[in-house]
């Protein structure tokens, strides 16, 4: 359903996220290990969620990946939105250049209630809330 680089970035900042709770900024490295993601192509994901601001990060001694404590949390949608694009809450489920009510596809309509419940769950729920979930033994990020 998601890119390889937005199942990992969602599971690395859901880490960062757990991370954090326990007052710890882990480094790429650590998130990738438990994960269960490719060192270097974790490295890459976080470093374009920080340059999208989505997470912080400080290098060296002590540094690390953290989200920052005053700002809100980070909804689902704005990690999509940095690694998918606009595109796939408003795109073709089948790839076509125009697709609408007026022009639909073969499945459109029935994509269409499927993707509405997508931006709903995208729009409320957050990084920090999945951690929570995690933490409390609701999920797992590992095999």
């Amino acid at each position: 359903m998601w890119s390889k680089s937005t199942e990992y970035a969602i599971r690395a900042l859901i880490q960062v996220a757990v991370s954090n709770m326990e007052g710890r900024r882990p480094g790429f490295r650590e998130i990738a290990e438990s994960i269960d993601a490719p060192v270097q192509f974790t490295a890459k994901i976080l470093q374009i969620l920080s340059k999208a601001s989505l997470v912080g990060s400080v290098r060296g001694r002590g540094g690390g990946f953290f989200f920052d404590p005053l700002k809100p949390e980070l909804k689902l949608a704005g990690v999509i939105r940095v690694l998918e694009g606009e595109k796939y809450f408003t795109g073709c489920v089948i790839g076509l250049p125009k697709c609408d009510q007026d022009h639909p596809c073969p499945m459109h309509a029935e994509f269409v209630r499927i993707r509405t419940n997508l931006v709903t769950l995208a729009d409320h729920e957050t990084i920090q809330g999945l951690a929570r979930k995690t933490v409390e033994g609701e999920g797992r990020l590992r095999r």
